[in-house]
């Protein structure tokens, strides 16, 4: 390795010198960019928004396939209501409401 020093000329060893301190300049500014408290703030906050991005993106498939589960139960292949299954549920909400209108008008009475 000193025999390649030896034969660079003072021109040669200036512009390597120039092109390194450019280098480590380009590395200072980097370092520099990523410790910003605006950067590490910026950065913290994309991996917030990407979590809630995925956390959302599941519940969104997990209730689009419980809302096709239901509607596969309580609607045929053709779109007709199944009527063996929606009028007996139809009759439990009606009770279910009519328990609740009665219990709230004791109270009040």
């Amino acid at each position: 390795m000193a025999d390649t020093a030896d034969t660079r000329t003072p021109a040669q060893i200036e512009a390597d010198i120039r092109r390194r301190r450019e280098s480590l300049a380009e590395t200072l500014d980097e370092i520099g960019v990523r410790v910003h408290p605006k950067t590490i703030v910026g950065d913290a906050k994309a991996r917030v928004a990407s979590n809630i991005d995925h956390t959302l993106g599941r519940a969104y498939v997990g209730v689009n396939r419980a809302v096709t589960d239901v509607r596969a139960r309580f609607v045929g292949e053709d779109g007709a209501p199944r009527l063996e299954r929606v009028v007996p549920v139809a009759l439990v909400v009606v009770g279910v409401v009519g328990l609740l209108a009665l219990g709230t008008r004791r109270r009040k009475g």
